[in-house]
C-alpha cells in the first residue's frame, strides 16, 4: 500500500474580502507532500505562495476545499486547537529577522521561549536549546542578543527556535532573502541538515534560484494555482543527475504552460492543439506547426 501523503490539499480556495471587492488568492489548488520532503514553492509576487504557507501553518483558514497535515484537519480545528497546532506541529522561519527573534532575549533564551510556552521543564529547555544552537553552528553565541549577531546568524538562531518544540513541519518564507550568498549557503545547509537528520518536512518559499535548484522538488505557482513541478533525480552518492519538468493538470483538465515557453513561442491569448498518437502538440495561433 502506498504511503499516505503527510500534507493533502484538495480544491483549496482562499478568497479575501477587501472593502466591496473579493480577491481570489488560491483557485482550487491540489497538492500532496510526503513526510520528510524538502520542497520549494516558487512564483511571482501575488501567485499565492504565502497564502498557501499561512494556511498550512494554521495562521489562516481557507474559504473552501480540504487541507490536512498529518492527522490534523485544518478546516475543522477550534481556535484552541489551532494554537496548539502552531505551537507543537509547525516551526516558522520568516524573511524579516525581527519576526523571528525577540531583541531583548539572548539566542539561548529565544530558543527556550517556545518550550517555556509549552510547559517544558527548565532543565530540559536549557539542554535542548544549547544542543540546537550547537547544531546550527552557534554554540559560542548562546548569550548573544540579536543585535550582536549577523543577519545569517540571526536566521540560524531562528531555525533553532523553529525546531525547539520538535515540529513535524517547518515553513520557511524567503529565509535567505535578506542575507549575502555566503550566509544563504549556511542557512540552506542548516535546513538540509535538519531535514535529513530529524526527518522534518520543510517547505521553502523562495525567489533564490540557488535554493530552488538544490531541492528535489520545486512547485511553481501562478495566479493562485500550481502551474509547474520539477522533480530531480539523484545518484546513490546524492548528486543530482537529472530533472523532469511537468505542467500540472488540474481536476477540470486545465494546465498552465511555463511563462518562458509562452514567450519563446509567442503564444498570448490562445494556442492550437493537435492530438498525435503519443503526444499533444501545442502551437502558436499565428502559424502552422509541425510535430
Amino acid at each position: 500500500m502506498a504511503e499516505q501523503p503527510f500534507i493533502i490539499c484538495e480544491n483549496l480556495v482562499k478568497i479575501y474580502k477587501v472593502a466591496d471587492l473579493e480577491v481570489v488568492a488560491l483557485q482550487g489548488i491540489d497538492l500532496t507532500i510526503h513526510s520528510g520532503e524538502m520542497l520549494a514553492l516558487v512564483g511571482p509576487s501575488g501567485s499565492g505562495k504565502s497564502t498557501l504557507m499561512n494556511i498550512l501553518g494554521g495562521l489562516d483558514t481557507p474559504t473552501a476545499g480540504r487541507v490536512s497535515v498529518g492527522e490534523y484537519n485544518l478546516l475543522e480545528m477550534t481556535r484552541r486547537e489551532q494554537v496548539l497546532y502552531r505551537r507543537r506541529q509547525v516551526g516558522f522561519v520568516w524573511q524579516q529577522t525581527a519576526r523571528n527573534l525577540l531583541p531583548y532575549l539572548s539566542a539561548q533564551e529565544n530558543v527556550e521561549l517556545p518550550m517555556a510556552l509549552d510547559g517544558v521543564p527548565a532543565r530540559e529547555r536549557r539542554e535542548r536549546a544549547r544542543a540546537l544552537l550547537e547544531q546550527v553552528g552557534l554554540g559560542g553565541r548562546l548569550k548573544h542578543r540579536p543585535d550582536r549577531l549577523s543577519g545569517g546568524e540571526q536566521q540560524r538562531v531562528a531555525i533553532a527556535v523553529a525546531m525547539a518544540n520538535q515540529p513535524r513541519l517547518l515553513l520557511a518564507d524567503e529565509p535567505t532573502g535578506e542575507v549575502d550568498s555566503e550566509a544563504a549557503e549556511q542557512i540552506f545547509k542548516t535546513l538540509r541538515a535538519f531535514n535529513r537528520e530529524h526527518g522534518v518536512t520543510i517547505i521553502i518559499v523562495t525567489h533564490d534560484v540557488n535554493v530552488a535548484s538544490r531541492v528535489d522538488r520545486v512547485v511553481g505557482m501562478r495566479d493562485g494555482r500550481t502551474s509547474t513541478e520539477i522533480l530531480r533525480r539523484r545518484a546513490e552518492d546524492g548528486q543530482i543527475v537529472g530533472a523532469d519538468e511537468y505542467a500540472i493538470v488540474d481536476r477540470v483538465g486545465r494546465l498552465q504552460l511555463p511563462q518562458a515557453y509562452l514567450e519563446k513561442l509567442g503564444i498570448a491569448e490562445r494556442a492550437r492543439l493537435k492530438l498525435r498518437e503519443d503526444h499533444v502538440g501545442v502551437y502558436p495561433d499565428k502559424q502552422d506547426g509541425q510535430a
